[in-house]
This record gives C-alpha cells, sequence and structure tokens, in this order.
C-alpha cells in the first residue's frame, strides 16, 4: 500500500509544473487576450496538429493533461489534441532506455508515433470541417472555471494555483485508484490480454493503452522489448496511451458526448495504425 500511495504521489506532482503553466496562460488569454492576440491563435491553430505531434513526444504525460485543458477552454482544436493523445506515450522512452534499445530504433519509434500522429490530427481537421461541415467552438477559457465552479476574481497567479490544485487532487485520488485496481489484478493478468490474432491483438492492445495510467506504457513497452507482442501491437497500445490527460479531458469537458467520441476516434486511429504497421510488416 505504501508503494502505491508513493507511486501515486511521485506520478501526480510531475505534473504540477505542466498544469501551473497551462492554467497561468489560460488566465493570462482570458484576462489580458486582445483581438489581434486571438487572431494569431488563430492562425497557429491551423498548424496546430503538426504543433501538437511535436510538443506531444516529450516524454511527458504532462502534456496530455495540459492539452485537455486547453481543449476544454477552446484554446485548441479535436485534431490538435488528438495529435497529441497520439504522439504521448507515458513512460516508453524511460523503459526502452533503461532496457538499453539502440538509439536508432527509439529515434524510428518515436519518428513514426510523431508522423502518425500528425497525419491523423491533419485528417481529423478535415473530416470536421470539409466532410462533415463542423466549425470550431470560439475560445472560451472561462468555461473552465464554470466546470471547477471557482470564483477568479483574486487575480491571474492565484487563479492558475486555484486550479491546479483542484484539478491536482482529481488527478491524485483517480490515479489512486486506478493503481490500487492494477496492483490487484497483476500486470500479468494485463499482458494476458494480448493476442497475436491480428486485429483482435491490436483491439486488445489499444483497450490497454487507453487505461490512464503509466502502469498501461509500462506493461506494453516491455512486452515488445521481450518480444512478446510486435511492433503493430505495440504501436496500437503506446497510440491509445493518452495518460491522465483523457482523466482531465473528463473533468473539464462538460460535453459528455464530444469526451465519448474523442476517446472512441482515438482507439479506432490507434487500431488501425497498428494493423497497417502489421500488414506491411514494419519492424523498428
Amino acid at each position: 500500500m505504501l508503494d502505491i500511495i508513493m507511486d501515486t504521489l511521485l506520478d501526480s506532482v510531475k505534473l504540477l509544473p505542466f498544469l501551473f503553466l497551462t492554467y497561468l496562460a489560460m488566465e493570462l488569454l482570458e484576462h489580458k487576450a486582445g483581438g489581434r492576440l486571438l487572431k494569431k491563435i488563430s492562425v497557429v491553430d491551423k498548424a496546430g496538429p503538426f504543433l501538437g505531434a511535436v510538443f506531444g513526444v516529450v516524454p511527458q504525460c504532462g502534456f496530455s493533461a495540459a492539452a485537455s485543458s486547453l481543449f476544454a477552454g477552446r484554446v485548441i482544436t479535436v485534431g490538435t489534441l488528438l495529435a497529441i493523445y497520439l504522439s504521448t506515450s507515458d513512460e516508453m522512452l524511460p523503459i526502452l532506455l533503461s532496457e538499453a534499445v539502440p538509439l536508432p530504433t527509439i529515434l524510428k519509434i518515436l519518428g513514426i508515433k510523431l508522423l502518425i500522429a500528425m497525419i491523423s490530427g491533419f485528417l481529423v481537421e478535415l473530416c470536421l470541417h470539409r466532410v462533415l461541415h463542423r466549425s470550431d467552438d470560439e475560445m472560451d477559457i472561462h468555461t473552465v472555471c464554470e466546470e471547477e465552479h471557482c470564483h477568479c476574481e483574486d487575480g491571474v497567479f492565484v487563479s492558475a494555483c486555484k486550479h491546479t490544485l483542484r484539478i491536482f487532487i482529481y488527478i491524485l485520488l483517480i490515479s489512486f485508484v486506478l493503481n490500487l485496481l492494477i496492483e490487484l489484478v497483476g500486470e500479468s493478468t494485463l499482458a494476458g490480454f494480448f493476442s497475436n490474432v491480428p486485429l483482435l491483438g491490436q483491439m486488445a492492445a489499444a483497450l490497454v493503452g487507453l487505461i490512464p495510467n503509466c502502469a498501461a506504457s509500462v506493461v506494453i513497452t516491455s512486452l515488445y522489448v521481450d518480444g512478446i507482442i510486435g511492433a503493430g501491437m505495440m504501436m496500437a497500445g503506446l497510440l491509445a496511451n493518452a495518460g491522465v490527460g483523457l482523466l482531465v479531458l473528463f473533468r473539464l469537458n462538460k460535453n459528455s458526448r464530444q469526451n465519448l467520441e474523442i476517446i472512441c476516434l482515438l482507439y479506432v486511429l490507434a487500431v488501425v495504425w497498428g494493423l497497417l504497421i502489421s500488414l506491411l510488416g514494419i519492424q523498428f
């Protein structure tokens, strides 16, 4: 139990800098932004999936949590959010480094994840705007305050601290429950969900990847390094592994239907790309 508590604390504390800087930026946008700045943001938004994929590659699940917060305030689009989710991978890089995986192999895995995230993000934007004719919602950072039921009249810094503390406590509690469940179930049981059958294996891997906990990326990466699963299944699981970003999304974005659509889209994209990698025989 002590190990579970310590792991939960350490994983949650790592998020604090990302969360605070995100809410500080959002507060500045809400209270200080003028029309010119909003126009600049809309221009940058067109390159959102590219930037999201690049930043998401950094081995820190804090980016997915920050992205969910920004999406809840409609600062970034669905395509950018999914690009970050697909690009990030929690504990994958530390595991690969600790297992002495060759650097060219690591760079290849990161590069393909980045490329997949970028392509998927732009495809989602294209489908939403050109096919489904959906327009992006206007930036409304105040919706985060409404969802948190807080009063942000104490200045930018204090308001950012309040938001950070509230979401930190939420993540801490949920992460503790998840860590406890995973400890009771056992990582070996999680590994048992995998199969070498095409499609079923990718579906199982992506399902495990959706677990908003670092243990999911640890299990998937370790199984790949040990040669138990192939590159396609590994990629399917890690592409779906958005970490605590999914928890923050459901906590702050009040549109539950939209949240479910995003999760389903993330899952389908992860399975399709994983299956494609297997069918093409791509190895790392």
